[in-house]
């Protein structure tokens, strides 16, 4: 009888480590970032400072799926900070990543709608409110923003950012900036 148990035991232990993985979607603290932001270096750059952003650029989230605008360029190395409004009466989100990770996360969401994350890369926005967004993009290329919440990248929620080499963006983006 002691092996019923032990198997007993070890799958209640191995549903409290994966409840812990798993958190439920919240207005409450989604969003604010803590004094201590994660500084992981991600494929499309690194968590910024507010502090050295010399450009910030707003977007509005809306109830048609849609953000505008739904593309920036940016220069290697540049720190930009996100200004994000949400101007919809649904919750909605803005995630910068690979198009390979935002599909995957965007899946994932599907399967558990309720899914927390708080991430220095992502903004969880309630109705009428405004997040922010500060990103530092060290590496060129290209990448997206999208709003991850069930159904919404899927309908289409999502946007490009562009991310220059020095040497390509000599009076390329000057036209872009937005203090």
């Amino acid at each position: 009888m002691s092996i019923p148990l032990l198997l007993r035991s070890m799958l209640v232990a191995s549903l409290v480590v994966a409840a812990g993985s798993i958190w439920a979607h919240s207005d409450d603290g989604h969003g604010k970032k803590t004094s201590s932001t994660k500084k992981e270096q991600k494929a499309w750059g690194i968590a910024g400072d507010a502090r050295t952003a010399r450009r910030s650029v707003e977007f509005k989230m809306s109830d048609e799926m849609r953000f505008s605008p739904d593309s920036i360029e940016v220069r290697q190395g540049e720190t930009v900070k996100f200004i994000l409004k949400n101007d919809g009466r649904q919750m909605h989100e803005f995630v910068l990543g690979t198009k390979k990770e935002l599909e995957e996360h965007a899946a994932l969401m599907l399967k558990f709608p309720n899914m927390e994350h708080d991430e220095p890369y992502m903004a969880h926005v309630s109705p009428g409110k405004t997040g922010e967004v500060v990103w530092n993009f060290n590496r060129a290329g290209e990448f997206e923003f999208a709003c991850l919440i069930a159904g919404h990248y899927q309908a289409g929620m999502i946007g490009k950012v562009k991310v220059v080499a020095p040497a390509a963006t000599k009076g390329a983006i000057h036209g872009n900036r937005r203090n």
